[in-house]
């Protein structure tokens, strides 16, 4: 039954990725972007700090245009945060029929910079992929996405 979940969600995202690439719009139904209303160190710097006092963890920060600088290649600023909540990822890792989504884990926030000057966030549209896993992990990424969402609310405008 899990690799019927599996199988319809690669599907699912392949005809996303597809038609995203042809007309824009259903792209969206998979990553969610938004324009900060800071710019890019300012916007580290409150979500950072936001993600600390609401329980969370930052376990990794990843700056892609550093390591396309050590590859030889220049890009605009672009970082992505992993975060986790240890309780809901618990949630998910200790059971053993939800262990298969630990690809998942732990969230992720891309902050980066366009040609046009602008800071931006952008997120996986978790509660998308969450109809497709069902049952208590599900429920954990809903409730995860919320969390996060709440947090940008602090950076997006």
């Amino acid at each position: 039954m899990k690799i019927s979940y599996l199988l319809s969600f690669l599907l699912a995202l392949t005809v996303i990725s597809v038609s995203g690439q042809q007309t824009g719009i259903e792209k969206q139904a998979v990553m969610i972007e938004n324009q900060s209303s800071f710019g890019f160190t300012e916007t580290m710097e409150v979500l950072s700090k936001t993600i600390a006092e609401k329980g969370w963890k930052i376990t990794t920060i990843h700056d892609l245009q550093e390591t396309m600088k050590k590859n030889g290649k220049e890009v605009l600023p672009v970082k992505v945060i992993e975060l986790c909540n240890p309780a809901h990822a618990f949630g998910i890792l200790s059971k053993d029929e939800y262990r298969d989504v630990s690809p998942m884990l732990p969230c992720r926030i891309s902050v980066y910079e366009k040609s046009d000057g602008n800071t931006y966030v952008s997120r996986m549209n978790a509660p998308a992929f969450a109809a497709m896993i069902g049952g208590d992990a599900a429920a954990t990424m809903v409730k995860a996405y919320n969390e996060t969402e709440e947090m940008l609310r602090l950076v997006i405008q």
